[in-house]
């Protein structure tokens, strides 16, 4: 019976199996070393935050693997033999596959900073990193200050987090707007203004220069690289984006750029081995997406794709529209086809912010045929299945404006906006 190995039991690996399950009768290992059953970890935040328990954020009940004859392996692979088709375990034991699927995910981001693997420095991406805040930052009396390095979005989430245990947080952001090489200066700076309000202390356009140690190997501080100022802090949070986690295949003979190299079909250079998920990188971009796709849904399409594949029918991976959804603090912010932080050319944009500074929508939008190309919304939910729709058709900017209260998901009894975003945005073309 043929053998299918899955490296990494993410969303990816795990979507995999599970749709490799429903199409076959091959035999299935996932591999992982991190934990002994899939979780969400998108949900990590939540446990920490008292929301829910770590059992809650996973899918399926223990029972499902064996039900479904879904081997459970943990261990870490040292190396993957290609040549004779085998991984070999950290432990010294071996498993041979027929197929094999790397779906190994990230790892944050380490840029050499002196005292970057003293006790209480962590990410927040495993579970062993919520162990570890758990640790190093229970309540405001054990740490007294953390420090975050990195302004991406699981920098904000950490800082939530740390928030909603009332720990005082210093977040530290190279760039001088937070994420405004993704999003549009007013977004940026309305986001800026809404970490200050949540009493958290951002500090902008800084890098850190080292990580200070006390006598027992545990961080007690930083110093930031600008101004040389130490910052005192029980607990370090290096959230300065991830990389995808593929050392042990270096010598494999597996070409790798900064991920696993696939093609359209997530085929790797090696016949029978596939790689999915944060740990793929595509050749060539697909559109204006990136090479490397860091992002929940994507993995979980890539894991239907290679499904499909691996069990015959052999298709090209399409992840359609882009779209993502995050949270800064309390806004919950979506985007649905492109808006850049500076538009491109031949494009502009439409901004919109509501007075109570916690609501806004920026368009872009084509100048010559007005064709919308997409729209990030701050504040206000809205439908994704209806601008996937209107970004296929390629509706105009004109007709998107005018059937705006289309899309607005929140619940009948919220305050809607469109007549307002409407009013500002035909006075925007008069005055243009």
């Amino acid at each position: 019976m043929e053998q299918i190995v899955i490296i990494g039991n993410g969303i990816s690996g795990v979507t995999a199996a599970r749709h490799i399950r429903k199409l076959s009768d091959k035999k299935i290992t996932i591999v992982s070393a991190e934990t002994d059953y899939f979780f969400s970890r998108t949900a990590l935040m939540y446990v920490y935050m008292g929301h829910m328990k770590f059992e809650h954020t996973q899918p399926y009940e223990n029972w499902f693997w064996e039900k479904n004859r879904i081997n459970l392996k943990k261990a870490y692979v040292r190396n993957i033999d290609v040549t004779s088709k085998t991984l070999n375990f950290e432990e010294g034991e071996s498993l041979r596959y027929d197929k094999l699927i790397i779906a190994t995910g990230s790892k944050p981001n380490k840029f050499g900073w002196p005292g970057q693997d003293l006790d209480g420095v962590m990410g927040m991406y495993h579970k062993q990193d919520l162990e570890n805040l758990e640790n190093y930052a229970p309540n405001n009396k054990v740490c007294k200050r953390a420090v975050i390095v990195g302004g991406g979005l699981i920098g904000i989430e950490l800082a939530e987090m740390l928030n909603s245990r009332n720990i005082p947080v210093t977040f530290l952001v190279r760039e001088n707007s937070f994420w405004n090489m993704v999003l549009p200066e007013g977004e940026s700076q309305m986001i800026n203004r809404h970490i200050k309000n949540h009493h958290i202390d951002l500090r902008l356009g800084v890098n850190l220069k080292e990580i200070i140690s006390d006598e027992n190997g545990r961080a007690k501080g930083v110093v930031v690289a600008q101004t040389g100022e130490e910052i005192p802090c029980d607990m370090v949070g290096l959230t300065a984006g991830v990389s995808p986690n593929i050392n042990f295949i270096k010598e494999s003979g597996i070409e790798t750029g900064r991920g696993v190299k696939v093609n359209r079909f997530l085929e790797t250079n090696i016949p029978d081995i596939y790689a999915i998920g944060d740990c793929a990188e595509q050749h060539e971009s697909i559109g204006q997406r990136r090479p490397i796709e860091a992002v929940w849904y994507t993995g979980r399409m890539m894991g239907e794709t290679v499904a499909q594949s691996i069990c015959g029918n052999r298709i090209e991976y399409k992840p359609g529209h882009w779209f993502n959804s995050a949270k800064f603090l309390d806004i919950e912010y979506q985007t649905y086809g492109w808006v850049f932080a500076n538009p491109k050319e031949i494009h502009a944009h439409f901004h919109w912010k509501h007075k109570d500074d916690t609501k806004c929508i920026t368009i872009e939008y084509n100048t010559i045929t007005k064709e919308f190309i997409g729209i990030n919304t701050f504040g206000i939910r809205m439908r994704h299945e209806i601008f996937d729709k209107w970004l296929t058709e390629k509706r105009d900017v004109d007709y998107v404006m005018n059937h705006l209260a289309e899309t607005n998901f929140d619940p009948e009894f919220y305050k809607t906006f469109e007549k307002d975003i409407l009013s500002s945005y035909n006075l925007q073309l008069q005055t243009a």
